[in-house]
């Protein structure tokens, strides 16, 4: 082994290795029955896969342009104008990123400079905070409230400072399954009006919501809109998270400094995937019902886990489902998750890791983005427990 004695400041000194990949680990070690990590285990529309091969085969194999091919963004530009009434500028202020997680990273460094403060709302993705923190910002901590997760926008007005720059919001949100109302937005418009706050809306799940109700994007809000960025996922929306292709959206002033920043970290995402995604999404059949696919597997998890003495509580959209166990077990989440990989051969995430201070409410969160045998299987062990 080679030694390298020079001492190595960490810019993060207390990150461990992500519970998503633990959980996977510990389940693949023990055989277990995988509904940690968020990921589909079905197949990809044929469709799709053949005009990635098409791609390919016709020679899209060399960098795409920085700011991604044309054909995606204005694919994109033409879905938000039909749903959300906003126009973005193909050309201008949509940027092809590497997966959501480096749009999300990019648009913290654009924004955040020494000092500087951001607002995360807990129980939060586990990007938000590193990110913050390795460009020297200073993460300032509201908890959502009550079983239902919900947001006091005057409370968290009161986090303000005159260094508060940016506030992250995720809805559909990962990983209590809430979204955010109409009325939730309209509030969050009216405490940063007159401000120099700029808003991160996390919308990868965008098309994954349920019982009727609509996503409230920040882009349907003419002044949220001017100062969002807003961040998607095409790995969520077509079941392709291992294609790591997502994008951003912000005016043209906010994607400026958000190119900067891109073109340093990756420079162009994958070219042949978006090649076929946009021939893909010019057809909006193959994505606009997409919760239906989800919402009855959602109700199917829940019909099996019935009789079970797991509380489940409301699932809005992603492809995620919350189990309380207090009527199980007294113990910490964590330490019960593990259990029921080792004991029982059922992986799941503890809620308790997406707090900063590891909160816990004794709640697993569960992904039902499985094959419907897959869930069987599973909810036969949960039920037995």
């Amino acid at each position: 082994m080679i030694e390298f004695s020079t001492h190595l400041r960490s810019k993060l000194p207390r990150a461990q290795t992500t519970i998503f990949t633990k959980m996977s680990t510990l389940a693949n070690e023990y055989n277990a029955i995988n509904l940690s990590q968020g990921f589909p285990n079905f197949d990809v529309a044929p469709e799709l896969i053949s005009l990635v091969s098409k791609a390919m085969n016709n020679g899209e194999n060399q960098y795409a342009p920085m700011q991604g091919i044309f054909e995606l963004r204005q694919e994109l530009s033409l879905a938000f104008k039909r749903f959300y009434g906003q126009h973005y500028d193909a050309n201008e202020e949509i940027t092809i990123t590497s997966g959501a997680t480096q749009a999300i990273y990019s648009a913290i460094t654009t924004v955040i400079n020494d000092g500087d403060e951001a607002i995360i709302i807990e129980p939060a993705f586990d990007i938000y905070i590193p990110g913050i923190k390795i460009n020297g910002g200073i993460p300032r901590i509201y908890k959502l409230k009550g079983d239902d997760y919900h947001v006091d926008w005057y409370e968290l007005r009161r986090l303000f400072t005159s260094r508060t720059k940016l506030i992250i919001i995720n809805s559909p949100h990962n990983p209590t399954s809430t979204i955010l109302s109409k009325d939730d937005l309209q509030k969050l418009e009216a405490i940063t009006k007159g401000t120099d706050i700029i808003v991160l809306s996390d919308e990868v799940y965008e098309h994954i919501v349920f019982d009727g109700a609509k996503h409230q994007s920040v882009a349907a809000f003419p002044e949220l809109a001017k100062r969002s960025f807003v961040i998607g996922s095409f790995g969520k929306t077509f079941h392709v998270t291992g294609w790591k292709t997502g994008f951003c959206m912000a005016p043209k002033k906010l994607m400026n400094e958000f190119r900067k920043i891109h073109q340093n970290v990756v420079f162009a995402g994958n070219r042949p995937m978006q090649v076929a995604l946009a021939k893909y999404m010019n057809n909006a059949e193959n994505y606009v019902h997409i919760h239906q696919m989800y919402e009855q597997k959602r109700n199917y998890f829940l019909k099996l886990m019935k009789n079970s003495r797991f509380t489940p509580l409301p699932s809005k959209g992603t492809y995620f489902q919350l189990f309380k166990y207090d009527r199980i077990s007294d113990e910490k989440e964590l330490d019960f998750a593990i259990r029921l990989i080792k004991e029982y051969g059922v992986a799941s995430i503890p809620l308790s890791y997406f707090y900063s201070d590891k909160t816990d409410n004794k709640v697993l969160r569960f992904c039902f983005a499985k094959t419907d045998e897959t869930l069987k299987k599973a909810a036969e062990i949960l039920c037995k427990i």
